[in-house]
């Protein structure tokens, strides 16, 4: 009995080809922006997670004056620089004294500088003087050479890692391996390139530019405060590496029992947090106006299958005088309005796709559109078809077989 609904659904449906493309689009509408922004959500959570890894290390930490001055206000900023003392060399090795086998330490300053490679310039580089302990830490992801070496880092060797872009830009038709550029007047030496990263939290993380960290104090001075990536030493779970190190820190700044810490510890949930609040936000909003959508839909659908009712009331009455039982009606306007949401959500759900396909291949962002998105939004549809045929079928079973019969 339901497929022959189904085929007298299908018919009214393409009996009025125009009627039935709004009630379509109106589906289509709301399942695309549903997907949309189910998916752009899962973007940003997954865009945070990545970002995080590429900027610092999926279980990296980061120990600072002020690990996230972006995120506090300037009167909370103004505050932890005045109760947070500067971190100084002297409290890396302090920590590296006391790191055990917990621990991993690399210090580190950074600074925008112009580089120099013969006639060719980048403005806005972001140069970072470290120490060789960084490849143990973070994965730079070299391409092509390699990192720093400990006894470049005694001497101050003038040698350098350069991201993507610096090499693009300053040697776009030559191996940059070996070749020579200048930070600050300074001559140095390529002996790494890190592979494309993309964009991070700051900007381009294809513009930096790594040296050894007393290189970077000859060509720009003492840094007023150092940062220090850490992480715990291999074996070891994360958690343990960080308690040492703010162990660490706490008896280094002679901190008693109970006193807030003076410093900052920056970790990669953290990080991630911040971006996650922000999704949350997002999502507050989303739901509402997922449902709005969906409510414009059933509103139009209705109208729809309200109007094939009343364009269909001589039909109904003769079918009805004929002893067709009212379910019969029921379940072939039901199936004309479920017929009708499946194909417009299907259409919008392609839509949505197609979209965020070209999207996530243009800006190389997460949008890739999950399988169970796909499912709750068509499901989403169907039933927003159902609930809409609700109050046409009703009117439809009501009506009196006589005037039915009479209507034009």
């Amino acid at each position: 009995m339901w497929l022959e609904s189904l085929r007298q659904g299908a018919n009214a449906l393409t009996a009025f080809p125009m009627r039935s493309a709004l009630g379509g689009l109106a589906i289509a509408v709301a399942v695309a922006t549903i997907v949309t922004v189910v998916t752009a959500l899962d973007g940003v959570r997954l865009y945070a997670e990545a970002t995080t890894a590429r900027t610092f290390g999926s279980d990296t930490f980061v120990i600072a004056q002020v690990a996230a001055s972006s995120r506090v206000s300037r009167r909370e900023l103004r505050e932890q620089l005045i109760r947070n003392p500067p971190i100084r060399r002297s409290d890396i090795q302090f920590l590296d004294r006391y790191a055990g086998d917990l621990a991993l330490y690399a210090p580190s300053a950074q600074v925008r500088a112009e580089v120099v490679a013969g006639s060719r310039l980048v403005e806005d580089a972001t140069v970072t003087g470290t120490t060789a302990q960084l490849a143990n830490i973070r994965d730079l992801d070299l391409e092509r050479g390699r990192f720093l070496l400990p006894r470049e880092d005694l001497a101050g060797d003038a040698v350098t890692v350069i991201g993507a872009d610096i090499a693009d830009a300053l040697f776009p038709n030559a191996d940059p391996l070996n070749q020579t550029l200048r930070v600050s007047g300074r001559q140095f030496t390529v002996i790494g390139v890190q592979r494309r990263q993309g964009s991070g939290g700051a900007g381009s993380l294809d513009k930096y530019v790594w040296m050894p960290l007393r290189a970077y104090e000859r060509a720009f001075g003492a840094p007023r405060t150092l940062q220090v990536f850490a992480k715990a030493a291999p074996g070891q779970a994360p958690a343990a590496g960080e308690g040492r190190a703010r162990v660490s820190m706490r008896a280094r700044r002679a901190l008693q029992p109970g006193a807030a810490d003076n410093f900052d510890v920056l970790t990669p949930d953290a990080a991630r947090g911040f971006v996650a609040n922000l999704s949350q936000r997002i999502g507050a909003a989303a739901g509402p106006i997922s449902l709005m959508a969906l409510l414009a839909a059933v509103v139009v659908v209705t109208n729809t299958v309200l109007v094939s009712v009343t364009q269909r009331t001589r039909e109904i009455g003769v079918r009805r005088a004929l002893g067709a039982p009212a379910r019969r009606i029921v379940q072939e306007i039901l199936a004309e309005s479920l017929l009708l949401s499946i194909a417009g959500g299907t259409a919008g759900a392609l839509a949505a796709w197609s979209l965020l396909a070209t999207l996530e291949y243009a800006l190389d962002l997460p949008l890739h559109v999950a399988p169970q998105t796909l499912a709750v939004a068509l499901a989403a549809a169907a039933g927003s078809g159902m609930i809409a045929a609700w109050y046409p079928a009703r009117r439809a079973v009501a009506l009196d077989v006589v005037a039915a019969i009479r209507a034009e």
